[in-house]
């Protein structure tokens, strides 16, 4: 695992962003599309901005690129402007020139949502597997919905949403719990971790148990994000106040492995 250390959030979505800038361009544009997983909430928010603006700066093209996104509330209209369909749209989708056939979103309204799940899991294989897994992590160490007691090779399933990802979620619907669905549909921990390459954004104090956990702790079911500790590419860029649990011989530690890397 990497850690790296940025002073804030809008430097450390500068270094997700150019690093998924220099993935994309390394891979041959008369290849497969690179195939790119991507979250919601807010944590990646900084990132897709300084995305857009590499892409309108000529910086990087998604023509050739694919996208799977983690998850998508069950029995939220995709037009409803908190579904994550409206959400990668409204963020990311409607500003670069990525083609609509290469975005892949569970459908959270399927008609048979377990189908749903085992066709989204075969349309990874389909395209390869992912190149580039890009995450954020919730304050209980989740990823994509893959709460406390996840398997850590669970696979793209429909998940009961626990109260704390509920209340944490209620700030995107007006702060209204009872308006946040309770079921999602979700990629699972197997799901990420079987990515080429799996990179996370921690930001902010409230995040720096879940960055403890992941870093100092041991691989837990009840904290997720401790399965990247047996990923072989797996790189958590983080800003101070994210690493603020750590032991100061474990940020010195990163700091030296990151310092002149050739």
């Amino acid at each position: 695992m990497r850690l790296i250390i940025e002073a804030d959030y809008r430097s450390a979505s500068r270094r997700a962003a150019e690093h998924i800038c220099a993935a994309i361009n390394a891979h041959a544009s008369s290849a497969p599309p690179f195939v790119l997983g991507l979250p919601t909430g807010s944590s990646p928010l900084g990132t897709y901005a300084e995305l857009v603006s590499r892409h309108r700066a000529g910086a990087v093209s998604f023509r050739n690129v694919a996208t799977i996104n983690m998850d998508e509330y069950v029995g939220l209209a995709e037009a409803h402007p908190e579904s994550y369909h409206s959400t990668m749209r409204r963020n990311l989708f409607e500003h670069v020139d990525i083609r609509d056939p290469n975005i892949h979103i569970p459908n959270g309204n399927a008609s048979n949502l377990h189908q749903e799940c085992l066709d989204y899991e075969r349309k990874i294989a389909e395209l390869g597997g992912i190149d580039l897994f890009f995450s954020g992590v919730g304050r209980d160490g989740h990823i994509a919905f893959n709460i406390a007691g996840s398997s850590l090779r669970s696979r793209t399933r429909v998940q009961k949403l626990n109260p704390q990802t509920i209340a944490a979620n209620a700030r995107f619907f007006g702060g209204d719990a009872s308006k946040v669905p309770t079921h999602a549909v979700t990629v699972g921990v197997g799901t990420i971790t079987d990515a080429r390459q799996v990179l996370l954004v921690v930001s902010g104090e409230e995040k720096a148990l879940a960055l403890q956990h992941a870093v100092e702790g041991s691989v837990t079911h009840m904290w997720a994000i401790t399965a990247l500790q047996m990923h072989p590419d797996a790189i958590i860029i983080a800003d101070e106040p994210a690493v603020s649990r750590l032991q100061p011989e474990t940020i010195a530690m990163f700091r030296f492995l990151e310092r002149d890397k050739y």
